[in-house]
């Protein structure tokens, strides 16, 4: 018996990026595990990874091997198995009539988050670049919002902080994140040898607020207004950087108005926090050198945008970037951080015509008005559990003149309503780089067996497609061992070196973000008051505004990740499906009380888009006037064939077409 090791990264929507290590026995897979060398994880992987990895990810009985062609009604799990080639022809046939009609634009593409990897997740776009699709916004669904906002501030998203710079750090603020759920590792090391004060700004209760040494709990969509609090009682400490605001930001005096007006015992009443505890985190936050890690929840509000600029003014006014120990990371990197051409990979140079992207909160409404034989080519992504107005798109998705592709590792619920389902290769299946968007590492995705079955990775797909169609643009074929080649120049790197280190840092000692001050906005400066912020629509500076509480008898609706799901996958795996099978309502104790709701009980809960049956849970890590439902259900595991965003009446954010669905409120009673 011969065992071997390979050294792989996890390529999930995650924070952690955690080092894989993957045994083989004789040519086989035995077992998933942890890789003890990695930084990140040093040795575990999350639970969800560790079943999933070791279950359904490796099981061919769970896994799709052939392609699929329906054979009866839309969501009826009617299919026969065809050839590649039969499949490809005929989609090949259908896609062609639509550009040749010159309606290449009816030819809707969603992807997201289900294989992170760079190839899998960019090359794709080349063949949509290439014809003409229209695009659904990717991260409209999830946090468009947020890029908008820092974007008007900073000049983009992806430049944060080095973590390995924590070590400087006096005080680091999680606003509106979870990473016990999002980051595993993050939380379990990273946060857990934080040596200064660690704050946590969440509603919820969580792992990681109880890690804290000061929590603060503001009413959903009332961040803004702590924010403004905090800047008071940091200007009336005497914490404001002057000399840093002279010399690197723009509009001070504009927002200086809007600070004098909020103290904190005004911004306590706003938020319903203490006056005592708002100080305290002034206190603490203004000692610095201090960070703020945002999370996506917080923009995840009908006025996240604004939220996310108002929580950006804080390291603005106090200094607290460009030096060690400082910064405000949301999703750090996307590559440029670790010197990556990923420009390359997608090529939008090949677009010749623009076409105007479709929102994941207007996709119900596009398909509704769509023309016949309009096509939908779904792939790393499963909107049938994961978008808002959840019984509405199942309607849509049910037309005989919506011609639907979904490449697929499993028999999704959006699958279901596919004309064909492509099998597509996991990430253990094939050669790829994973590019972290928190620790700047790079790893290799290494392939360690065989795809199951005809599975093939997402880009062999759409190139055996391109080819099908008669394409000939060189870009649609070119090869993964080229593309890997090309991108690992930048670090003077081969992929069979990095296969063999496991991870790479691209800069061995921490690097200092911004340490420059050269902000990529109009001004070259951090903008406090944006011109291009006005010229959408919006004020020049962010407001203390909160967000109106629930109308009477509603309850605010928040629905973040949990431990067991990573957006919508991992609902398929049995072991995880055991931990949460019963969609589960957690309210405070006074919320149940007055609706008569016993721990256990069954309750209907509803709102203008949809109702639930769920089971409540009744816990004060939930605070009064909330309810709290993870998400990450497949609707069709329900006796409702419905999840939690069937309560979703695809509520948008204030800054472009982005979700808002933290602003949802629903009504919640006795069922029966």
């Amino acid at each position: 018996m011969t065992e071997t090791s390979i050294l792989t990264t996890c390529p999930r929507d995650c924070y952690d990026s955690c080092g894989i290590r993957v045994v083989v026995k004789n040519g086989a897979i035995d077992r998933v595990t942890g890789d003890p060398d990695h930084p990140a994880n040093r040795g575990s992987l999350c639970g969800k990874c560790t079943l999933a990895y070791n279950g359904v990810w490796r099981d061919p009985k769970a896994r799709l091997q052939k392609p699929l062609k329906r054979t009866g009604p839309k969501g009826s799990d009617t299919f026969e198995e065809v050839s590649w080639d039969e499949a490809l022809s005929d989609i090949a046939a259908r896609l062609n009539g639509l550009i040749t009609k010159d309606r290449a634009k009816d030819i809707l593409t969603a992807h997201y988050t289900g294989t992170c990897s760079v190839i899998a997740n960019q090359f794709p776009l080349r063949f949509f670049n290439h014809i003409g699709a229209t695009e659904i916004e990717p991260d409209s669904i999830c946090n468009l919002s947020g890029h908008v906002a820092l974007s008007y501030v900073l000049g983009n998203s992806a430049t944060g902080f080095d973590p390995r710079t924590a070590t400087a750090s006096q005080c680091l603020i999680v606003w509106g994140g979870n990473p016990s759920a999002s980051g595993p590792h993050v939380d379990k090391h990273w946060l857990a040898e934080f040596p200064g004060t660690l704050i946590v700004v969440d509603p919820i209760r969580t792992p990681t607020a109880e890690r804290a040494d000061i929590h603060l709990r503001p009413f959903p969509g009332t961040d803004s207004a702590l924010a403004f609090g905090l800047m008071h009682a940091l200007k009336a400490m005497g914490k404001l950087d002057r000399v840093f605001i002279d010399a690197h930001t723009t509009g001070f005096a504009e927002l200086d108005l809007q600070i004098d007006a909020w103290p904190p015992a005004r911004a306590g009443e706003a938020t319903g926090l203490s006056e005592a505890d708002i100080l305290a985190v002034a206190e603490a936050y203004g000692g610095g050198p201090s960070m703020i890690f945002l999370g996506q929840a917080l923009c995840r509000a009908p006025t996240g945008g604004n939220a996310f600029r108002a929580v950006t003014m804080l390291p603005a006014v106090t200094g607290n970037i460009g030096k060690p120990g400082t910064g405000i990371c949301f999703l750090n990197g996307k590559g440029t951080t670790r010197g990556l051409d990923m420009g390359y990979v997608g090529q939008e140079s090949l677009r010749q015509a623009e076409t105007t992207p479709v929102s994941h909160m207007d996709l119900c409404a596009h398909l509704e008005a769509a023309p016949n034989d309009t096509a939908l080519i779904l792939w790393n992504i499963n909107i049938a559990a994961s978008n808002p107005d959840q019984k509405r798109l199942l309607k849509a998705l049910e037309s005989e003149e919506l011609f639907t592709i979904v490449a697929e590792l499993f028999m999704t619920d959006s699958a279901r309503y596919a004309d064909y389902v492509l099998p597509a290769a996991s990430f253990l299946e094939f050669d790829d780089l994973v590019g972290s968007y928190f620790h700047l590492t790079l790893g290799p995705q290494s392939k360690a067996a065989e795809p199951i079955g005809e599975a093939l990775p997402n880009q062999d797909i759409f190139r055996r497609l391109s080819k099908a169609m008669g394409l000939t643009e060189p870009a649609l074929f070119e090869d993964d061992a080229s593309i890997l080649a090309h991108l690992l120049t930048a670090h003077d790197l081969s992929f069979d070196e990095l296969k063999a280190a496991g991870n790479f840092y691209p800069s061995v000692d921490p690097v200092i973000l911004w340490e420059d001050h050269a902000y990529p906005t109009p001004s070259g400066k951090i903008e406090i008051a944006s011109a291009a912020a006005e010229a959408d629509g919006h004020p020049r500076t962010p407001l203390p505004d909160p967000l109106a509480r629930p109308a009477a008898g509603n309850l605010r609706l928040l629905t973040p990740a949990d431990e067991w799901h990573m957006n919508s996958s991992y609902d398929n795996e049995p072991r995880i499906f055991e931990r949460t099978e019963h969609e589960t309502l957690t309210l405070h104790p006074d919320d149940a009380h007055s609706r008569n709701l016993a721990d256990g009980a069954t309750a209907r809960v509803w709102n203008e888009a949809g109702e639930l049956s769920m089971r409540i849970a009744i816990s004060d890590k939930t605070p009064p006037g909330v309810g709290w439902a993870p998400k990450g259900r497949w609707p069709g595991k329900s006796p409702s064939g419905l999840n939690i965003n069937a309560l979703n009446p695809r509520l948008r954010s204030d800054m472009v077409d982005s979700t808002a669905l933290h602003g949802v409120e629903v009504q919640v009673e006795a069922d029966g």
